[in-house]
This record gives structure tokens, C-alpha cells and sequence, in this order.
């Protein structure tokens, strides 16, 4: 692994973005706009949105930056872009961190962007500082990219790379503690809500939420960081030159 080849390849990743509004817009306005709708859909019922609106927040980037991720990478692959690429001193491990380090950068903006809307135009209320819901916002985005680079190893076709949403992502939306508390699920279902990082996820969000300090919003958090980063290093395995 290089350092230099790995923010010339993140570099190309930006570029290649510059020219693509309709991912951008994806990424930094759709999180944004499935936020109000969901404000809104609830403005009639007092403390609904304050209640789930953290959870919202940590569920709707992982979505959109998996979605990104996996096609783009995909295409890479499919157009033998990558192949071209290996050709040259760059390893799976610059392409990979350097794809996670480009579209960090878009889940920092699409943090920035989501916590402000959600706070200042939807009037989320929490009782801790804002800068921990925005981190676990881009941590939440890292996730997904590192699922999305994972999944786009294994595809053949985007549809197939979207297919991986219900093997990767609804479990988790649903066993993640969003709809029910984790604790009160039953024996079986609470286990297997232990193995999946979008449930730590939304219990930094619910502590921070709560106002809670330490390692109850770090602790979680920590176990997310450690699940994205297995996955981009069992991604830069597990990744072939070329889909044919």
C-alpha cells in the first residue's frame, strides 16, 4: 500500500464525481430531503420526530452511500477500468482506500448538510452537542461506502450490486433497534442484533440523543469504526480486476 497512489486514485474518484451532479446530488441533498419528508410526514405529532429523528439520521446516509458506493465501483470493474489500473504500480489496497478516503470526504459534506437541515430547518432536538451527531452522521456514511466497496466485490451487475441491500442492509434497519428496542426483542433476535454494526449505530445516536457522555457514545461508535474498517480490508481481498 501507498500513500501517494492512494490520494491520486481518491483524487480521480473526486474528478470523476465533479462531472456526475446527479451522484452528488444523491448524496449530499437526498439524505436531506428523505429527513424533511419524514419531519413533515410527522409535524402533527408532538415528539415523534425528536424520537426517531436521530435514527434517521444514522439510517438514511448508510443507505444512499452503499447505493454509490457499490454501483461506482461496479462500473470500474465492468468498463475494465480496474484491469487498466493493476496494470500500473497501484494495489487493491490504494484502490480501495482510496475510494473510502474520496467518498469520506462526500460523507463529511453530506454530514454537515443532513445534521444542519435536520436541526435547524426541521427542528431536531437533542440533548447533546451537535458535533457527535454529525460524527456519527459520517461515521454511519464510512459504513455504508465500506459495505458498498465489500458488495461491489462479489457482484456481477448493479442490479446484483442492489440486490445486496437485503442481505446487508434491511436486517439491520430492521433488527437495528429503530422500530423496537433492542432489549425487548426476542432472545434469538437481540443476538443477532449484536452482530450487526447499524445497531451500535443507532445506539450512539439514541445516547447522544439522550444527552449521555463517554463511553456510552463512544463505545458503540468504536465497534461501528471496527466493522467498516474489517469490511474495507476483507473488500481489498475479496476484490477481482474485472466483472465479465
Amino acid at each position: 500500500m501507498n500513500g501517494r497512489r492512494t490520494l491520486a486514485t481518491a483524487g480521480r474518484v473526486l474528478a470523476q464525481l465533479r462531472h456526475d451532479p446527479r451522484s452528488i446530488a444523491l448524496m449530499l441533498i437526498a439524505p436531506s430531503l428523505l429527513v424533511g419528508l419524514f419531519a413533515w410526514l410527522f409535524s402533527d405529532q408532538e415528539g415523534v420526530f425528536d424520537q426517531f429523528g436521530g435514527a434517521i439520521l444514522a439510517l438514511f446516509p448508510f443507505i444512499v452511500m452503499f447505493l454509490i458506493t457499490s454501483i461506482t465501483t461496479l462500473r470500474e470493474r465492468r468498463s475494465g477500468t480496474l484491469e487498466r489500473l493493476m496494470t500500473t504500480p497501484l494495489e487493491k489496497p490504494d484502490f480501495i482506500l482510496g475510494y473510502a478516503l474520496a467518498f469520506g470526504l462526500m460523507a463529511l459534506l453530506q454530514a454537515v448538510i443532513t445534521v444542519t437541515f435536520a436541526v435547524w430547518v426541521c427542528g431536531l432536538e437533542v440533548e447533546g452537542p451537535l458535533w457527535q451527531l454529525g460524527l456519527v452522521a459520517v461515521v454511519d456514511a464510512l459504513l455504508g461506502t465500506a459495505l458498498g466497496l465489500l458488495a461491489s466485490a462479489f457482484a456481477q451487475t448493479e442490479f446484483q450490486a442492489v440486490q445486496f441491500m437485503p442481505l446487508l442492509v434491511f436486517p439491520q434497519i430492521i433488527l437495528g433497534g429503530l422500530f423496537m428496542p433492542r432489549d425487548q426483542m426476542p432472545d434469538v433476535l437481540h443476538a443477532i442484533s449484536d452482530w450487526l454494526p447499524l445497531s451500535y449505530a443507532i445506539d450512539t445516536i439514541n445516547a447522544v440523543a439522550a444527552g449521555d457522555e463517554g463511553w456510552d457514545v463512544f463505545g458503540p461508535l468504536l465497534i461501528v469504526v471496527a466493522f467498516a474498517v474489517g469490511a474495507l480490508l476483507l473488500a481489498s481481498l475479496t476484490l477481482r480486476r474485472r466483472t465479465r
